[in-house]
């Protein structure tokens, strides 16, 4: 914690949280298991993300092609959300933390968008950072979503430019992540966030998501303020 430059912070970091099942497996229990004691992992890095000073934590909680799993375990888990997020509310107020969430939410079971949207209601005014639940959510149908509803919109009638496309995206009134860290030692991006991320640092560790913790954050942390982050230009430019 004191190696981190306080000047140097990204403001948005975005994490794949990977590596329930396999972390289940190895202790010889059901996947279910891995994910409950995912929880604990994104209690921890929520709150260490606060205290160190990041305005924006986005969590990849639940991809469009998840949908795809055994019914049981899909069960299980919207479950699990609707528990979490009945749980954790409190944890989000006590640290002035606002909710939010980007996806296609409108297909979760009606149970846990009530609960999502009471969350989100009651954690609205908070400022310290923003907690964005990436749900039904993939990059391509981000981008998809947005095509269609400028097409809808009749915008097309002209050329549309970056800043205006994003507009339109899931993420439009959050800043793209700097930072991308992914768990359990996979190195896929797994269509997350994939027009935000174009100049993001990459962080993959070998550590499964139930042992993630606020060590584990910070020596991403680290790893970011170590790199050049050049954008297109030589060293000697950004220097000067």
């Amino acid at each position: 914690m004191e190696e981190i430059n306080k000047n140097n912070l990204p403001k948005h970091i975005a994490i794949t949280m990977d590596g329930n099942g396999r972390w289940a497996k190895s202790k010889g229990k059901l996947r279910i298991f891995g994910h409950n004691n995912g929880v604990k992992a994104v209690r921890d890095t929520v709150e260490a993300a606060a205290e160190i000073g990041i305005e924006f934590l986005t969590l990849y909680a639940f991809s469009t092609e998840n949908w795809n799993r055994p019914s049981k375990e899909v069960n299980a888990l919207m479950t699990l959300l609707v528990s979490a997020i009945n749980k954790e509310t409190k944890t989000l107020m006590d640290n002035n933390i606002k909710l939010s969430t980007i996806g296609d939410t409108d297909i979760l079971p009606s149970k846990a968008k009530k609960e999502l949207a009471e969350a989100i209601d009651k954690t609205k005014g908070n400022t310290r950072m923003t907690l964005v639940l990436a749900l039904s959510y993939s990059g391509r149908w981000d981008i998809l979503n947005a095509v269609n509803e400028i097409t809808n919109k009749g915008v097309g009638n002209e050329k549309i430019t970056e800043e205006q496309f994003q507009q339109y995206l899931s993420t439009k009134s959050v800043p793209d992540p700097e930072l991308l860290i992914r768990t359990s030692g996979e190195y896929r991006i797994s269509n997350f966030l994939l027009w935000q991320i174009a100049y993001s640092e990459l962080y993959f560790t070998d550590t499964l998501w139930p042992d993630f913790r606020r060590a584990n954050l910070e020596k991403a942390i680290l790893d970011y303020q170590s790199r050049e982050r050049r954008f297109g230009k030589t060293t000697e430019q950004i220097q000067n």
